[in-house]
């Protein structure tokens, strides 16, 4: 990238957010912090109002050259939604250019919409998920909800449970939204059982608001399923598979908890959790002529046994 487009590219980053630190332009772009400081420079001899807060980063003067496409929060939210998606379900390419069109997305959004952005962004979550949702099942849940987490605002909803044969109605505050098994979720404070619940949104009959605010300080979702994680006692298991061996784990990998990859030298990391590593190693032995255990080691050890027991029965 030449200056000029780098330059442009920091007045994007600098108009998506209130603050951004000149540490993390200088990670985007692979610059020195000295490199930084010379293009804000540039831009503030170019007449663009970029105000510095010591300690903290740069802003740009809100209202400045404000396009005049604007966008409701409604359509804020869905562009964060499909963020979440297309960074669990594309390669690096495209999650890498839908990254960059988000900046120049939020630099178009008032301040009140950037907050909500920011406030919402660690309520969405994409998990494992073997299947597309599917379009007819959906309802349209998914907006009052990301509302209500943004607002604060009590919901009102018609519930129909799996193995339930009553549909039973309850307040609730939600707290995120995710998707898993290809189905979308919510993660909600259920007034009606005093507790956090699991709702899957497509067996939401009706949704409508109350205009209640709730006060209560729940926690995020990522920090809630993270305690889920732990007490559910799931083991975290890395492994390294060639790239060929990585594309054909595409579908059958969420069965046995996968939760990201990433490029390490030739190979493909990846990394799961699971309840039941016994199963997973059973599982791994298909790839294992391709793939390496990284960790934990008490699991290349099981592998290595479970192998040894196999040479020795078929002599």
């Amino acid at each position: 990238m030449n200056r000029i487009d780098r330059v442009t590219a920091i007045l994007i980053q600098l108009q998506s957010r209130k603050i951004i630190r000149a540490q993390d332009i200088a990670d985007r772009f692979r610059i020195s912090l000295r490199t930084v400081y010379r293009d804000i420079r540039t831009l503030e001899e170019a007449g663009i109002p970029v105000l510095g807060e010591a300690g903290m980063g740069y802003s740009i003067m809100d209202g400045y050259r404000l396009p005049p496409v604007m966008f409701t929060r409604d359509e804020a939210t869905a562009f964060l939604t499909a963020e979440k998606l297309i960074e669990k379900f594309t390669d690096n390419s495209t999650d890498s250019s839908y990254k960059s069109a988000m900046y120049k997305v939020r630099s178009v959004l008032r301040s009140t919409e950037k907050d909500m952005l920011e406030d919402i962004e660690d309520h969405i979550e994409v998990l494992r998920g073997y299947a597309t949702p599917d379009k007819e099942i959906l309802n349209d849940a998914l907006q009052p909800l990301l509302k209500s987490i943004s607002e604060k605002e009590v919901l009102h909803i018609r519930y129909h449970a799996l193995h339930a044969v009553e549909t039973t109605e309850r307040n609730i505050e939600p707290i995120g939204v995710f998707l898993s098994g290809g189905f979308w979720h919510t993660i909600a404070f259920c007034r009606l059982r005093n507790d956090y619940r699991d709702f899957r949104t497509d067996r939401i009959i009706e949704i409508r608001k109350t205009n209640e605010r709730f006060d209560k300080n729940h926690p995020s979702l990522k920090a809630y399923l993270k305690q889920v994680a732990e007490q559910k006692n799931l083991e975290k298991i890395v492994i390294n598979v060639t790239p060929e061996t990585a594309r054909q784990m595409q579908q059958v990998k969420y069965y046995y908890g996968f939760v990201e990859e990433k490029l390490n030298r030739d190979m493909i990391q990846m990394t799961f959790l699971t309840s039941s590593p016994e199963s997973f190693l059973r599982w791994f032995l298909m790839v294992a002529e391709d793939a390496d255990i990284v960790s934990p080691a008490s699991l290349q050890k099981s592998l290595r046994e479970l192998v040894e027991k196999i040479t020795k029965r078929i002599g």
